[in-house]
């Protein structure tokens, strides 16, 4: 009898200790209480809290490094790539959804298609760009070791941030409410992504890596300026 209460309740392995060693559950007799859920609530957003408050801060600190880590393996503290874009890419979308509403209401701007443009189409426009951003980057540092796969979660990552930093730099129409952030974004986004090639590909010479960064980019940038000059002129009302 003491052998069948030790049975995984999920796959009916034998248990000899707090997990099962076939499926990874824990073992446990207890029935779900108030307090049990209070708990598992309390130990997702704590893990949450930690992993993601990690990831933005080297993102933010050190890009390319975290990328290089998670690739090697170095994953326990590390959020999830795709958890982590869309988390990053919901922040954006609110966010910049109601800095630009606000924009209008308080402050009037005129440039109605720009902010059209931000409110609806950024966040999805660049959703679904990851994977073209991707295929930029595998064709210009494959040579370098990583293959495609490998670059879209570089490329998951570098977006997760780039989302915060446009919502950063968009809060300061606060402040100038006629401001073309673009002569800002454009310039940081450069910075950052040159930055993020060179950790990434830290064993590389830096002048190689920083022309085909500069290379890439331009093919990046100028692809998105086309889509976005075809939203903002055929679908924006």
């Amino acid at each position: 009898m003491e052998k069948e209460g030790r049975k995984c309740k999920n796959c009916g392995t034998l248990v000899t200790g707090k997990f099962c060693s076939e499926c990874g559950q824990s073992y446990s007799e207890e029935r779900i209480t108030l307090s049990h859920i209070l708990h598992e609530a309390f130990h997702f957003f704590t893990h949450f809290e930690e992993g993601f408050g990690y990831t933005v801060k080297e993102l933010l600190v050190s890009p390319g490094r975290i990328q290089r880590l998670y690739l090697e393996g170095k994953r326990k503290k590390i959020q999830k790539p795709f958890s982590m874009f869309f988390i990053c890419a919901t922040a954006c979308g609110l966010g910049e959804y109601w800095i630009n509403k606000l924009l209008l209401h308080f402050a009037h701007t005129n440039n109605f298609s720009e902010v059209y443009f931000f409110q609806h189409y950024l966040v999805i426009m660049q959703v679904l760009m990851v994977p073209f951003y991707a295929l930029i980057g595998w064709l210009f540092f494959f040579r370098l070791g990583y293959n495609y796969a490998e670059m879209f979660i570089v490329m998951l990552y570098m977006v997760s941030s780039v989302f915060l930093l446009v919502v950063l730099i968009n809060c300061l129409k606060f402040i100038w409410p006629t401001l073309n952030t673009k002569f800002i974004e454009f310039p940081v986004l450069v910075c950052y992504t040159i930055l993020t090639n060179i950790n990434l590909f830290n064993k590389s010479p830096r002048w190689k890596i920083i022309l085909l960064s500069v290379g890439s980019m331009f093919v990046s940038f100028s692809t998105v300026e086309i889509i976005q000059q075809i939203i903002v002129s055929k679908l924006i009302p």
